[in-house]
């Protein structure tokens, strides 16, 4: 039976989201803006789902801005709040950021703005005191991601938050892998701008949100009607804006009953299988300041690719490219410093909402066994 342990990069729709979108799919097909009755009950739909995408990360319903994905929403949140003729033309992020976020940001430079990008300790994280020398007056936007989706890492954002607003900088978090998996708190972040993205958490792909504090001015990178307050035109996919509204009601009654705690419980099971099972095998990122589902480790003496082509029950990923039978390590991995023939034994698992306990024994099990496989194969052919 298969083991799905790569929820980092998409989520089931899970039962209750896709039972709420199938009205909107059948009978309910009106659109938002029309008057009549099969409008209303489709614009009262995107009202109920965005008052419940604002309580889980505790904002208010009109910051709530609906976009396609998460990477729209980043580049509205980065393109969208540069003012083109401003004075303040520079641009922080890291080293280790979602491409969504780093190709906006390269695009920026190519047009004449400013971007520096922040290195990362061995850890993942960034250093706290370069962040505070770097932001300074001039700085239009900081831009961070939250949890880093190939380690787990997250960044000490609310530090960075404060940096950013004393020097009057806005702050944009990609909070993609981060929402529904642990608490996040707008207010408590002190944030300007935040971007989530449906798939990873149970909801349609296709569908995400950006986060906009009241007062904040973005542009839209789109050109067309005046939906969502004229930062997103476009007819809403009412549907999927549904599924992300409902998907965000479970997440929070998941983490009131205590997910996140279940979930870590099971993460440090599998890490201390795979241990036990792998001599030297090692975790990247921050042993405790990471998320509760995700464990990036490094397979010794193989190729986390060859690892998981040996063990297809087994549905996991790396962060290494390949090229004409050529691996590349991952860029993220190598920017922490790790050195690239130990990055190639990179393997991502990340642990979702049916995940058991059964699972765990297995896939270590597995794991372990296509390990061992390989190592002997790496011998013979040496």
């Amino acid at each position: 039976m298969p083991i799905y342990l790569d929820h980092n990069a998409t989520t089931p729709i899970a039962p209750g989201v896709l039972d709420a979108m199938l009205p909107f799919l059948r009978e309910q097909y009106g659109n938002p803006s029309s008057s009549y009755a099969l409008g209303r009950t489709a614009k009262d739909a995107v009202a109920t789902a965005r008052s419940h995408v604002a309580a889980l990360i505790g904002a208010k319903p009109d910051e709530i801005i609906f976009t396609s994905g998460g990477t729209e929403a980043n580049n509205i949140a980065i393109r969208g709040s540069i003012e083109p003729n401003g004075s303040k033309r520079s641009i922080i992020t890291s080293t280790v950021e979602h491409p969504a976020t780093d190709e906006p940001c390269d695009l920026l430079a190519q047009e004449g703005y400013a971007v520096h990008r922040i290195k990362v300790g061995g850890d993942g994280r960034i250093d706290i005191d370069e962040a505070r020398r770097t932001i300074r007056n001039g700085v239009g936007l900081v831009t961070m991601i939250y949890a880093q989706n190939e380690t787990g890492v997250l960044q000490p954002v609310a530090e960075i938050a404060a940096a950013a607003r004393e020097h009057g900088a806005l702050m944009h978090i990609d909070a993609a892998q981060a929402v529904g998996k642990i608490a996040v708190d707008v207010r408590a972040l002190d944030i300007d701008l935040l971007s989530i993205a449906g798939h990873k958490l149970y909801a349609p792909k296709g569908i995400g949100v950006l986060y906009v504090r009241h007062g904040v001015r973005t542009q839209s990178v789109l050109r067309g009607a005046g939906q969502e307050s004229g930062r997103r035109p476009g007819t809403e996919n009412v549907a999927s804006i549904v599924g992300l509204g409902e998907a965000c009601r479970l997440a929070a009654e998941r983490l009131h009953d205590g997910n996140t705690a279940q979930m870590m419980t099971l993460t440090h099971a599998l890490f201390a299988r795979l241990r036990h099972a792998i001599p030297d095998i090692l975790l990247t990122g921050h042993p405790t300041a990471r998320l509760p589902n995700t464990l990036n480790v490094l397979c010794p003496g193989v190729s986390g690719r060859a690892v998981l082509e040996a063990c297809p029950q087994v549905m996991a990923s790396t962060g290494s490219a390949c090229h004409a039978n050529r691996e590349e390590a991952s860029a993220i991995l190598r920017a922490m410093g790790i050195p690239e023939h130990k990055a190639l034994g990179a393997v991502r698992l990340s642990l979702g909402a049916t995940t058991t306990a059964r699972d765990i024994d297995d896939a270590a099990d597995a794991l372990a066994e296509a390990w061992r496989k390989c190592v002997a194969g790496t011998a013979r052919a040496s």
